[in-house]
């Protein structure tokens, strides 16, 4: 992929709305930031406190949000739940090599078809990605493939049953340039950030992250 042929979000086109627990907002062809998580990398005490936070914010601040609103946000609301996340809460089932392998074959299966990956990251407990949809690529469904499927073959793998994954994922839509050069950035550093060792997570970056 060249850079002219990524879409930056484009406030003043129409922009479609899904919802489940949070709200998600979608243009066609668009990159995206998206994070999903085990179903057990947050304590349950402090994600209702962060939901609850986060409702009444938003009903003050509704979209779409200035550049200096969605910086509050995410200083609010983005930033603390990385925080916990890179603390390692839970079981932490993407710690071993072989789940990761297993996911990470997930992620690459239709890369170039459905979706065009930049970079992304799979850490102990959840996972960052840095993508481009393809043109009739739908969001939801995109990461609704990635974890049914990954799920399903993980369980398997290390005879569990249940749900693997938190049921929603969070997602923003990139900017501009400076946006996506950040979310790469933050992609590379992350392990770093959390401390983890080079056995502990699972790396993927084009050279065209690589060069912004």
């Amino acid at each position: 992929m060249k850079w002219d042929d990524l879409k930056f979000f484009k406030p003043f086109a129409e922009i479609e709305h899904t919802a489940n627990k949070l709200p998600h907002w979608q243009q066609p062809g668009a990159t995206y930031f998206i994070t999903f998580r085990l179903g057990d990398s947050t304590p349950t005490e402090l994600r209702n406190r962060w939901q609850a936070e986060r409702e009444q914010w938003l009903l003050h601040h509704p979209k779409p949000w200035s550049a200096e609103v969605e910086a509050e946000y995410h200083l609010r609301f983005s930033r603390q739940m990385d925080q916990w996340l890179d603390a390692g809460y839970g079981s932490c089932l993407l710690r071993g090599s072989e789940v990761r392998s297993i996911l990470a074959g997930t992620l690459q299966h239709f890369d170039g078809d459905r979706h065009h990956h930049h970079a992304w990251i799979i850490m102990p407990n959840h996972v960052h990605c840095l993508t481009t949809l393809s043109s009739g690529s739908k969001l939801e469904q995109v990461i609704k493939s990635w974890k049914g499927f990954s799920a399903t073959s993980i369980n398997k793998h290390l005879h569990r049953s249940g749900p693997l994954w938190q049921e929603d994922y969070f997602d923003r839509l990139i900017r501009d340039a400076e946006h996506f050069t950040n979310c790469a950035r933050y992609i590379r550093r992350n392990p770093q950030k959390a401390k983890l060792n080079p056995d502990e997570f699972t790396l993927f970056e084009t050279e065209f992250a690589q060069r912004r």
